[in-house]
């Protein structure tokens, strides 16, 4: 073997050039993983975090993917109804998506104002006869006040959206330091091994360089793919937040022309 690629493989065969007996095997396959206590605990970290910030990266995709699909589908509903009243029926199945959250906000905060503000005799809410008619029709007291409730909301939503997020910027962050130390301590255990028997072959210092590019290999693969992700998630929680920001003006508009 005499390319860099295949070094830290060229360690391991070495190691295991005893014979093909069971526990030559047995010590090649150990010697892939990591020799010794502290790599091991290292390799054990750095395979905790990648297990994690996969099952992150997987599990927010699907939340992403089912709140982008019923945001359209609450959209299309809530563009043909003719009054806000019709609309709560459909919450209840569209309840990923964030846009609902900013709906039951906006207009519990309307429902709550117009009852207030409702002559004897009058449908209470938004959804009273003959809205467009101004000589018997609720006006809302604050605009302000629904838009404070919709702003209140959205924060809450993207919370929610955001929640395990920040661990993949952790993973990305730490684990190529973990990785680092991984090979530090590899790398005085093979000048130990070299002080100790004072030879320099590749037998001596096989299993602590071994141990630091194994370490180094799985920092890198734990770090890489939370980097990549925690971008994408973070772009798609930007154009989820957009998303809202829309609704709640179009929310505002129909308020404003239906209800001052």
């Amino acid at each position: 073997m005499h390319t860099l690629g295949s070094f830290p493989f060229a360690l391991l065969l070495q190691q295991a050039q005893g014979g093909g007996s069971p526990e030559a095997s047995g010590r090649f396959i150990l010697g892939l993983l990591a020799r010794s206590i502290v790599a091991q605990i290292v390799v054990f970290c750095l395979a905790l975090f990648s297990v994690l910030s996969w099952g992150v990266i997987l599990y927010k995709l699907w939340v992403f993917q089912r709140a982008a699909r019923q945001s359209a589908q609450f959209l299309d509903v809530f563009r043909r109804s003719a009054k806000f009243s019709e609309v709560p029926a459909v919450c209840r199945s569209l309840s990923d998506s964030p846009l609902v959250g900013l709906f039951q906000s906006g207009y519990a905060e309307l429902t709550m104002q117009l009852r207030q503000a409702a002559p004897a005799g009058m449908g209470n809410g938004p959804n009273q006869p003959n809205p467009q008619q101004p000589g018997n029709r609720p006006t809302l007291k604050s605009l302000a006040a629904v838009d404070r409730a919709l702003m209140r909301a959205s924060v809450v939503e993207v919370n929610k959206l955001e929640h395990w997020i920040p661990f993949l910027a952790t993973t990305a962050s730490v684990t190529p330091f973990i990785g680092l130390f991984g090979t530090v301590w590899g790398i005085m255990t093979a000048f130990e091994g070299i002080a100790q028997t004072g030879s320099t072959n590749l037998g001596t210092v096989a299993p602590g360089i071994a141990d630091a590019l194994i370490t180094t290999a799985l920092g890198l693969f734990a770090a890489i793919p939370a980097v990549i992700f925690y971008n994408h998630l973070s772009n798609r929680m930007k154009n989820f937040a957009s998303q809202m920001d829309d609704f709640a003006m179009e929310f505002l508009n129909i308020c404003e022309r239906n209800f001052t």
